[in-house]
Formats: C-alpha cells, structure tokens, sequence
C-alpha cells in the first residue's frame, strides 16, 4: 500500500467511525468571528481586529477554506478578486495583486516575484514552492499594496500572509474525506494534544487524487491529473507563560501526469507561409491534431511530460514576552526539488523530444524582531537574513521532425532529419543569491483618534549566477561537435553546425548583481467612529534587481551581450485612500480602497536581436514605467445566524505608460527585418525587431471582476441528531484580460464567470455536504501562449470543466 492509499484508507475509517451522537448544534460558519464580529489578524505582526488595521486586507479562515474546496492558491483566487494566479506548471506559476507582481511568460531563476509568501512567518521565495494544497490552514490573510516595511523587499504588489493550526494543550482532531467525478479523491486529518503539561503536539496529512481533464490520444493517457500529498508537524514548548518555541516540519509532494498546454487556434503572422503551422504540417503526411476544438479536451503531446514538485522544510519560532513587548526569532530552512517533463513543441510531431529542467533550491532564513507598546506607541524593529541557492540542470533535444519544422523551406537541409535530430543543449545554472535586512514600523497615536504610522527598511542584496549551456550536434561528416558562436570554433563554417547555431549554440556567461535599497511609507488612520476607520497611505518600495538566467543574445563577434545579463530593481511609488466600517450593529461590514501606483523600471519579458546577431532571445529587462489603479469594494452581511452573504469587485485600470522595445505580438513578428513594417498578419511581410506597446494593457489583468456569495441555513435533524441544514453558493467574474507579454489579436482571453454550489448538514461535530464547481460548465482558458517558432500555433491551459461530489468531516 502507498502512503497516500494508507491515508485515504486511514481518514476515511475515522470520518465514518464519527460518533452517532453530537452535543449542540453549532454553525462552524461561525469560526471566524468573535462574539463582537471581529475578525483578529496579524498583518501587521501583531494580532489585532481587521477592521482596526489600516490595510487593504482580505480574509479567509479555515473553514471557508474546507466548505469551499479552496485547498491551494490557485483555488483562492476565485474568492478574492484582485488576486490573479496563472500557472502552465508550478515552475511558471506567477501570483499578481492588483495585476503586478511578475513578469508574464518568461521563468528565470534569477528574478523574483512580486508578491511574498509567508507560512507561519517563513517567507517562500519561490511560487513554486508555495503551490502546496493547504494542510491544516487556520486563516489566510491577502495584504493588497506594498508591504516592504514589515515584509520585505518583493512585496511591491502585496503578500499571502498563511497561517495554520497551532498546537493545542487540549486534545482534538478533525478528519475529511472527499469523493468526486475524475476519480477525484481526498482525505486530510489532523490531531493534536499534550504530551506534558508543557509540550502540545500537532500532526496533519492531506492527500489529492485526480484523474487528468485531457485525454492524450498519443500516450492512452488522461494528462493535467492532481496527485499531492503533504504533511506537516509541530512541537509547542511552553516552559513559562512568558517563553514559547514552536518547532515546525513539512513534506510535500505533487507527482502528477502534467502539465500540458494544448491547440488552441491558429494565427496568420509575418513568418512566410512556407513556415507557418498549416504549411509544416503538411510536410508530415496523414498528421492531423487531434481535434481544433481544445474544449473537446483532446491532445497527442509525444513527448514525455511530467510534474514532479517535492518541497519541504523545518522552522523553529521562539517567543519571549521581555519588557514592554515581545521578541519573536523565526529561524527555517526550506527545500524545492522540481522535476520536470515537457513537450515544448506543443504537437505530435517529434520536434522536440526532451525539453527539461529540473532545479534544487535549498534556503536558509532568520528574522529577530521586537515588537512592544509604551504609552501612545507600539512599534516593531527587526532584521532579516535570507540566503538561497538553486542548482538547476537542463536539457533540450530536438528530433527527427525538427529539421522540417524549423528551418528553412527553400533550404535542401530542411528536407535532411539528420540535420537538427539529436542536438542537445545540456544546461548548467547556478544562482547564490544573499538578502539581509533591518526595518522598523512605528505606530504614533496622536490623539484618541488619529495614529501616524511611518516605516522604513533597508534592504541589501548580492546575486553570482553562472549559465552554462553546451550545445552539441552532428556534423556533416558524421562527428559529433561542440555547436558555437565563435568564428575561430571548429567546424563553424560547416553547414549543418551553421544550421544548428541558428536554433541554438552553446553559451557561457557568470552575471552578478549587487545593491542598496531604502522602502518606506507613511500611514495615516482616522478613527472616524467607533465602526469606521479611514486612512490613506504612502509607500516607496522596491523589487529587487536581478540577473538573467535563461541566455542572453549575443554580440556579433558570437560573445555574449553581457549589457543585458543585469535586470535593475523596480521602483515603486504607491498611494492609497481607504475606508473601513461596520455598521447594523456589526452586522454589516462595507470596505472601500482606491489606488494608485506607478513602477519604473518594471521587469518586463522582452525579445531583442542584439548588434547584427542572427538569434532572436527572449530575456528580461526594464520597461520604462507602467501604471496600475484602481477602487475595491468588499462588503459581507451577516443578518442573523441563519443567513450570511459577501459580494467583493475590483476596478483596475492598467497600462505600460512607456515601453518602446517591447516583444512584438506573433501578428506583428517572425518576417525578415527590413522597412517598410509590413501589415499584422500578412506572411512574409517585414518585421519589426520590437514594439513600442505604450499605452497598452498589461497582460493578466482584468478591468472587472467580482466574487460573490451566499450560505442560509435551517434547524434540522438528520438521524437523531440535531444540526442544520445549510444551502451554500459561491460565484465569481473577471472580464477580458491579455495573455501574453505584448496584447495580440490571438491571445485576448474573454470574460467568464465560475458559479459553485454546497448542500448538506451539520452540527458541531459532523459535516456531510455535496458540492458542484463550475455548475454551468463554463468552458474557459486559464492561459494562452504563442508557442516557439512563431507558427501561428496557440496553445491553451484550459480551466476546469463542471466537477462533483460530496465530503464529509468530522471534528472531535
């Protein structure tokens, strides 16, 4: 038996040994909220009421979490409207906020993203290490803005502040086992207790099981699956009532049969027609894709694809109640180890046989800080060590069909397989990249209404990376050669390694990067009554520089373009009006926030043939200056213990203020160079080597979108037991949103709205429910990409189709 078979055996036996008897009937709904209404956060390190905090705050507790289905990141963005999460596989995962926070399309190791995740205060540097399922959350806060002060420097466009259960001096536990359509299955249980009078323990699993949602008519295989499973542990020492340490372990791991991107459409580009995806294609007689329809859920991806993600890692946090406040140490060491597989040519054709990956990431972190109150003063001063190294080992082969699909036509070599079958690009990157930190937040009380809040961090970082790429192939003379960009280099001038150089050669270059930085802000919060708080805020923050891992074009005498290989940090000017109220007697909460925020030098994907270079590169650099801004709304109402809905929308106005240089869109690219710019979409026109796209929508954000629902229950009995029924409905929206780096014709994703239903009955002990997602079966894509080549071919991440089932949990 497995390890996730025995959990789902083991969870199941305990959710249906739950006993037949319960005490009172109790609305878990009620989880979240004290007997005031208020809701405690620790946003700003401290815990202290939501409606207190001068912040754009959303909040979601652990058994909104369970009733909703929300157990990853992905699943949260369909209650909270202005975060966005786009993900091909967990190594190109990007999170914005407000629409920022990473670059679109491109994944390098040596950027980072825009928004911080912290679980139990341990920042997650990479997104890919944070798209675990959820195991045992007690609450998930969504800080929206700038929040370098208190959390650090990639904050720019906020953070995901998780935080799960602790560890309980008196003995309980839950267990929950889903079944659904796909063969979805998933069980979690935790329990916890004493072990003496002053150590409590606390140890969860959660395990998912799903069939894939695209059938690969090439392999007989159903792809895109969900196979994760992850456990966590945790010691609470609490030798006195003023010292407390909490040890804290994690393994997690999604071993799927993914991810695979799909035929979406076609579109005419620049590219002679000679090279366009219906002319290559026919090259390959009786080839036909599977279905042109990606909703028919059909592919015959070739190559092997794989998504193995394994993470991990220990924290200890100590406590010490000293003086007039707390000293808090949080010190952790986290692991990533992604093994990929993937079909980057996106058809059934051999093109590419192997386009892989695989990276280790070991981190080491260590935070101090000391949080007190004196008088009309609270404040926290702290730093922050952070140290992290990734190891990644790459290769790419081309195959029998690359010679066809990517060269030339009017070549005789295109016509050889030989030429291109086999060459192999073998991957060598390194980063070491070092953080240190020390900031301070205070909070003035200027009167019994008025506090003044300013806040400052300095900030250095230091990154040495190397890129190492040796390229080989076969000569014309059958021996096996180094393929490379240097005149003097043997076998330069001969025609197949020439052929081959145009696809790739071998590239060394060790980038590095070091600075100084100041973020710092200023909030104001007026206590206009007792239920209404308003506050405006400015923030100056920064998104640290980087360095370009993925290859860099080169010079015309075969060097690298070293002039590119740095990336400068984001500079990020934000201000903020915001409004925080309660009222019918709390019944009713309504918060508003309008904002604005400009970011020069944003770390922009772009494509740039470099001095007379033949080889077009994808890489990072700086756009001039964007601009994001916007108005939230989110307001919950609460009438009575029997009924409870919320409805949140975000309008965000977005657009590249300058960017001259940007990649084309594929309707504008792939034609010789030359004047005049031909027309979009017309094979063999001439092309620009880049876009001026000012004045553009940046990509992944939506002008719209909204989330709403409802949950009403009534007195029921069910078996002698005496609980509620309850009707639940969740629904949410986003308009029209771009795709892709530069707006295409192609790549626009319309509007679509997601509504999810629950039906069941509880108690204080006992939940059993049924549930639909997607009740409509909406079909929509979650993504569209331009694939390589520039052949016309998109390829699709689709969403969901309508998924079903029922869980029952039970708590004790």
């Amino acid at each position: 038996m497995t390890i996730r078979s025995f959990i789902f055996a083991g969870v199941a036996l305990a959710a249906l040994a739950a006993p037949a008897a319960a005490e009172e009937a109790a609305d878990a709904a009620d989880a979240a909220f004290a007997d005031d209404g208020a809701i405690v956060v620790t946003a700003r390190r401290r815990a202290e009421n939501v409606q207190d905090v001068p912040l754009a705050i959303s909040v979601v507790d652990g058994a909104t979490l369970d009733a909703k289905g929300v157990f990853n990141i992905s699943r949260l963005t369909q209650l909270q409207p202005s975060l966005q999460f786009f993900s091909t596989n967990p190594r190109n995962t990007f999170i914005n906020i407000r629409g920022i926070g990473a670059p679109f399309g491109l994944t390098n190791d040596g950027f980072e993203q825009g928004v911080g995740v912290y679980v139990d205060q341990v920042y997650y540097n990479r997104i890919a290490s944070a798209t675990l399922d959820f195991v045992d959350v007690e609450q998930i806060e969504v800080l929206r803005g700038p929040q370098g002060t208190l959390y650090g420097k990639n904050t720019t466009a906020g953070a995901i502040n998780i935080t799960t259960r602790a560890p309980s001096f008196e003995f309980e536990g839950r267990t929950e086992v889903s079944i659904g359509n796909f063969n979805f299955k998933q069980a979690k249980a935790s329990v916890s207790g004493p072990i003496t009078d002053k150590l409590a323990a606390r140890i969860s699993v959660s395990a998912t099981d799903r069939r894939g949602t695209i059938y690969n008519v090439a392999t007989d295989t159903w792809i895109n699956s969900q196979d994760n499973i992850g456990i966590r542990g945790a010691l609470l020492w609490k030798p006195t009532d003023t010292f407390r340490v909490t040890f804290s372990g994690d393994w997690n791991l999604q071993d799927p049969i993914c991810c695979g991107q799909i035929y979406a459409r076609l579109g005419t580009t620049q590219r002679v027609a000679s090279r366009q995806y219906a002319a290559l294609t026919a090259l390959f007689p009786g080839y036909k894709v599977p279905s042109t329809n990606a909703f028919d859920r059909l592919t015959d991806l070739d190559a092997d694809i794989a998504a193995r993600n394994e993470l991990g890692g220990l924290s200890i946090r100590a406590e010490w109640d000293v003086g007039p406040g707390s000293l808090t140490s949080v010190s952790a060491w986290r692991y990533w180890d992604w093994g990929p597989k993937n079909d980057r040519d996106f058809t059934g054709l051999p093109v590419y046989t192997k386009v892989n990956n695989p990276t280790k990431q070991d981190q080491w972190t260590q935070e101090l800080r000391y949080a007190f109150e004196t008088g009309p003063i609270d404040a926290v001063v702290g730093g922050f060590l952070f140290y992290q190294k990734i190891r990644t080992s790459g290769v790419q082969e081309s195959g029998p069909a690359a010679s066809a699909w990517l060269l030339n036509p009017s070549s005789a070599l295109s016509r050889n397989p030989a030429v291109l079958n086999g060459v192999i690009a073998e991957n060598d990157i390194r980063l070491d990249n070092l953080s240190l930190a020390t900031f301070a937040k205070l909070n003035w009380k200027a009167t019994d209404r008025l506090t003044v809040s300013p806040g400052i961090r300095l900030n250095y970082d230091k990154k040495d990376g190397s890129y190492d790429s040796v390229v080989t192939g076969n000569a014309s003379d059958g021996t096996r050669q180094i393929v490379s960009n240097s005149p003097t280099a043997p076998y330069y001038n001969d025609p197949w390694i020439a052929a081959q150089r145009g696809l790739q050669a071998s590239q060394y270059f060790e980038p590095n990067f070091s600075a100084w930085n100041l973020s710092f802000d200023l909030n104001l919060s007026y206590e206009i009554s007792d239920d209404v708080l308003g506050y405006a805020t400015y923030a100056r923050s920064f998104k640290t520089g980087g360095i370009n891992l993925n290859g860099v074009p080169n010079l015309a005498n075969g060097l690298p373009a070293l002039e590119v290989a740095q990336i400068k940090p984001e500079k990020v000017d934000h201000f903020e009006l915001g409004l925080k109220s309660q009222f019918w007697d709390r019944r009713a909460t309504l918060n508003l926030a309008a904002y604005w925020t400009e970011i020069r030098d944003f770390q922009a994907s772009v494509i740039s043939n470099i001095s007379g270079s033949s080889t077009l590169r994808g890489y990072l650099a700086n756009a001039d200056k964007v601009r994001v801004r916007g108005v939230e709304a989110d307001f919950s109402v609460r009438p009575s213990e029997r009924i409870n809905a919320y409805l949140s929308g975000a309008f965000t106005d977005h657009q590249f203020v300058k960017f001259v240089d940007a990649p084309c869109p594929p309707e504008l690219a792939g034609g010789p160079s030359g004047t005049p710019i031909g027309a979009p979409s017309t094979p063999g026109a001439n092309s620009p080597a880049n876009c001026d796209v000012s004045g553009q929508w940046l990509p992944g954000i939506s002008r719209w979108s909204f989330s709403w629902g409802a949950e009403g229950n009534l007195p029921a009995t069910l078996l002698g037991k005496q609980g509620e029924v309850y009707l639940g409905y969740e629904a949410s929206y986003r308009s029209t949103f771009s795709s892709n780096a530069s707006r295409s014709i192609y790549t626009d994703i319309r509007g679509y709205s997601l509504h999810n239903f629950r039906f069941g009955f509880r108690d204080e002990a006992l939940d059993i429910f049924g549930w639909v997602r997607n009740a409509f079966d909406q079909n929509y894509y979650e993504s569209l990409a331009v694939t390589p080549g520039n052949t016309g071919l998109i390829s699709a991440q689709l969403g969901d189709p309508r998924t079903f089932g029922g869980t029952i949990s039970y708590r004790f």
